[in-house]
């Protein structure tokens, strides 16, 4: 039995087949390592019947807190708004479709507790049963953060993690909307330790996570935490520049020599070559100023409808 006591924080949408078997092997584990607990489920404005399935849940489960968003606010901000609600010396935070193995708990918690300066234990993916798209995409953002984000991490890393209470209340600080909760995890700084476990596949239904999904996290990430994109602009601005006066300096010494260009191939290749160019340079400074725009108006990440 460990002293400290334990929030479980779970994201749900649209898992009502999972929910009692994952409330099953929860309360099993937990029953034989804490006194004290709390799962808590939040419900990201499922459309299927988690709602119903997770009130039936609490009828007979005492150690239940379950809570409803007004309605889908995305994985990163359900997972805010559960451990807004967590109490608990340590939490846990995990997906809900069983990928996280419950009885690995306990080895996340030895692994936080024999290192005295950390202050998350975080699971690094051995083995894992998703789609090979799914994987590549998961490295290849891991691989993109490292190189041009200030959030570097280790390869292979899951949101499945336990994390001490001081950490929780130090993201509670940080005011910004358009960052996501794991990733400003990351950006506090706090040692972690990364613990080899195996992620089994789906118990039931299929992932959420498509893959506008996944580039919408990357982008969330890139934007938020590097000037990466913003200066790659800037730098091929000045080449563009520093190449048009070279060809221009050409064809001045072409029309003074007698030798004239004929065609407008070429001239039309380079202009839709530019204008595309422009419309991009465009598109990485919207995605800063609607960061801006987003942050000044300061509406909540999500809202909980309900707790029960």
């Amino acid at each position: 039995m460990y002293n400290q006591s334990l929030s479980v924080v779970v994201p749900i949408y649209n898992d009502q087949e999972v929910i009692p078997e994952l409330l099953r092997r929860l309360t099993a584990v937990l029953e034989t390592i804490v006194r004290e607990y709390e799962i808590i489920l939040v419900d990201d404005g499922s459309r299927d019947s988690s709602w119903l399935v997770m009130q039936e849940e609490r009828a007979h489960r005492e150690h239940l807190r379950i809570a409803r968003l007004s309605r889908n606010f995305g994985q990163q901000n359900s997972i805010a708004a559960g451990l807004s609600l967590a109490t608990k010396e340590l939490i846990v935070l995990m997906d809900s479709d069983l990928q996280d193995r419950p009885e690995d708990i306990p080895t996340l918690i030895d692994a936080l507790l024999e290192d005295p300066n950390a202050t998350m234990a975080i699971a690094q993916w051995e083995e894992r049963k998703d789609s090979r798209m799914k994987i590549a995409v998961s490295r290849l953002f891991q691989r993109v953060s490292n190189s041009i984000t200030d959030i570097h991490t280790m390869p292979r890393l899951g949101i499945f993690r336990v994390m001490k209470k001081s950490v929780v209340e130090e993201l509670r600080r940080f005011p910004e909307k358009t960052a996501t909760a794991v990733s400003l995890l990351y950006f506090i700084g706090n040692k972690y330790v990364a613990v080899p476990l195996k992620r089994d596949a789906r118990f039931a239904g299929k992932s959420g996570y498509n893959l506008s999904k996944m580039l919408s996290l990357t982008f969330a990430r890139i934007f938020s935490f590097s000037m990466f994109p913003i200066r790659l602009v800037t730098y091929m601005g000045a080449l563009l520049c520093v190449g048009s006066m070279i060809a221009a300096c050409g064809l001045i010494i072409y029309k003074l020599v007698g030798n004239v260009v004929t065609g407008w191939t070429s001239m039309m290749v380079l202009m839709l070559f530019l204008f595309g160019l422009n419309f991009a340079f465009l598109g990485v400074l919207g995605e800063y100023i609607g960061r801006i725009f987003l942050e000044t108006k300061q509406r909540p990440n999500f809202i909980i409808e309900q707790v029960i």
